[in-house]
């Protein structure tokens, strides 16, 4: 019999090290393993922190943040932000109405108080679809009482819906009307850096790109501008003038006459909103909170001492008594939001690949009846915009009803993506039109010659390394692009006229990069009916036979939360699980502040300038046309 043969002391030592790590490592597991079941069970015992709505509640609204259609960040970092207490971030706007419409029939809500001073507002669209739920708030017989220690004037368009608005006696608040100024660049890029950029367009008005080869907006530009924002103005006079029951056109006299009646009130400006009756009285925030006290149910727990819920907790009490199954047929909702770019992208931007993927989910969606895109960009790339455009065409083939409902903005690749829809909703203040294209391309031969480089070597054509921004771009290169542009123009345009039905000829005569209102718009046939989402949304039931209101669901089709980030939010939305990130140093330092965004202009230039491949140039259907 053989002998086994005995291990030496090193072998020994090796074995046995390995045996310890094998057993730590089970142990390891083990533990994580203990860990997360504990967890859960944590989850399920502390239940959510949802507290009893009580009869007589107060519904306080005091967002801080940007107003926006879509969040920009993942549940869970949006719910960790929650436990930590940190204020800012979004609130949505789909979010406020339907917290604003609930109120509205809440038999326990007794008022709404308005706090707007730290809210981001967004476009004139936006806000006047939040101002008409404030009004169906105040219709219903409810009280809204407005307060602000400082506002402006996208703020005050929202507090001047109020029964009641009071500023703080140290506060201010002016209507001073709309203003567009732009950087221009051409001297620091050509004369200073020696960057030439060179821009190629179809349409006088086209003015996107006009900052990188001019000192000054062009005549065209101007004229466009001040065109749509005139009426933009007026209409948000109106709109105050019908909240605050005063006439429009002393309203407009006494904002003209601004200085002279801020001298009269000796440079008190919240005196000189009191007499010229934007405000009902001057009350600070502990004399409101006094008024809200005598009017309301005392509770000496909660903050102000009245009984109250903040629209987050409110938002909680409405989704909770949503059924988990809804049998009834929906009408989707997709949302467009931000630049048009393409590929993959998150919120907050519009992907050719992503949105279509929504819209393809849409239709292949037995128990999606109709579609509903909400517009709110700019533009963008023109393939991508053309992406999104195709999914539409698609839905309708697939007998699914599309309607579009813009938002504060839906100009050039915004209305490429919009065109085809079976009916375009817009506010009368939407931004829109901009039917044009346009390239761009910086060569930097002589910014490299300042620093002593330069470029040279061999092609076998003239036109092999022709695109490369490091040599001057040859006339016959940029008749090459120029006659791409000019062929994406012809696209646009025909497209437009095959959707609009209406002759290529009507339709440049509207286009040529033109800027219009939501009303401008529909007076030229780029629009089909003045409304907001609500209007949209019905059209496309009622296309699709679904019945009235109550006999169907409306569901917003979006990038669906990961299994970690419906865990993390909630367990994050558990007693303890907010207690534990609010003690947590490790937690805290899980959110980071953004960093400052670079100048929206210079990394638009960058952008453009991506390498696409087998084109010459980035075709560009894009509109600065915000404010």
């Amino acid at each position: 019999m053989n002998d086994i043969p005995r291990r030496g002391p090193i072998a020994r030592f090796f074995v046995g090290l390995w045996d310890v790590m094998n057993f730590s490592r089970r142990l390891i597991l083990n533990l994580l393993f203990l860990l997360l079941l504990f967890v859960f069970l944590v989850i399920m015992l502390a239940g959510p922190r949802t507290r009893p709505l009580l009869e007589r509640t107060t519904l306080v609204i005091a967002p801080e943040g940007a107003l926006v259609e879509q969040f920009s960040s993942d549940p869970a970092t949006r719910a960790l932000e929650r436990a930590l207490g940190q204020k800012g971030g979004e609130l949505q706007l789909r979010d406020l109405i339907r917290a604003l419409d609930a109120a509205a029939r809440d038999k326990r809500i007794e008022r709404v108080v308005l706090q707007v001073d730290k809210l981001e507002a967004g476009g004139m669209a936006s806000l006047r679809e939040a101002a008409d739920a404030i009004a169906r708030v105040k219709a219903s017989g409810k009280q809204v009482v407005a307060f602000s220690e400082m506002m402006d004037q996208k703020q005050y368009l929202l507090a001047s819906q109020a029964s009641e608005v009071y500023l703080d006696p140290m506060g201010g608040m002016l209507l001073e009307g709309l203003g567009r100024y732009r950087t221009y660049y051409r001297q620091g890029l050509q004369d200073k850096l020696g960057v030439d950029v060179h821009l190629f367009k179809v349409g006088e008005y086209k003015s996107a790109a006009e900052p990188y080869v001019l000192d000054a907006a062009s005549p065209e530009a101007k004229e466009a501008d001040l065109y749509w924002m005139n009426d933009v103005w007026q209409r948000y006079l109106a709109d105050v003038a019908k909240a605050r029951k005063l006439d429009g056109a002393l309203l407009a006299k006494e904002i003209d006459q601004m200085p002279e009646g801020i001298a009269a009130a000796n440079g008190d400006l919240a005196k000189f909103a009191l007499q010229a009756k934007l405000v009902d009285g001057l009350k600070t925030h502990e004399e409101v909170q006094d008024l809200l006290v005598q009017r309301g149910v005392a509770d000496e727990d909660a903050e102000g001492g009245f009984r109250q819920s903040s629209i987050e907790e409110y938002l909680t009490q409405i989704d909770g008594r949503i059924a988990a199954v809804d049998p009834r047929p929906q009408v989707a909702v997709v949302v467009a939001e931000g630049e048009i770019r393409g590929g993959e992208q998150p919120p907050g931007t519009v992907g050719g690949v992503s949105t279509a993927a929504l819209l393809r989910e849409a239709r292949d969606d037995e128990n999606v009846k109709a579609v509903v895109l909400r517009v709110d960009s700019p533009g963008g790339e023109v393939f991508a915009s053309e992406q999104i455009r195709r999914e539409i065409v698609g839905l309708k083939k697939a007998g699914k009803p599309v309607a579009v409902s813009m938002g504060d903005l839906a100009a050039s690749g915004g209305y490429w993506i919009s065109m085809d829809a079976d009916r375009i909703y817009a506010d009368a203040s939407t931004i829109t039109g901009s039917i044009g294209i346009f390239g761009l391309i910086p060569t930097i031969p002589r910014a490299l010659e300042k620093i002593g480089v330069r470029s040279d070597g061999v092609g076998t054509t003239r036109f092999a390394g022709a695109f490369d921004i490091t040599r001057p771009l040859q006339p016959e290169v940029g008749q090459v692009i120029q006659s791409v542009i000019e062929k994406g123009y012809r696209d646009f345009t025909g497209r437009v006229a095959n959707a609009r039905k209406k002759p290529v000829e009507q339709v440049d005569a509207i286009a040529r990069g033109r800027v219009w209102t939501g009303a401008q718009a529909k007076e030229r046939g780029l629009v089909d009916e003045l409304g907001g989402l609500r209007q949209a949304v019905t059209f496309a039931a009622k296309r699709a036979e679904l019945g009235e209101p109550g006999d169907y669901q409306v569901r917003y089709i979006e990038k669906a939360a990961s299994p970690f980030e419906r865990f993390f939010t909630g367990f994050i939305g558990s007693r303890i699980g907010a207690s534990l990130a609010r003690d947590s140093d490790i937690a805290r330092g899980l959110i980071a502040k953004a960093s400052p965004q670079t100048a929206q202009d210079l990394r638009f230039l960058e952008g453009s300038i991506t390498p696409t491949r087998g084109v010459p140039v980035k075709a560009l259907a894009y509109c600065f046309c915000g404010f």
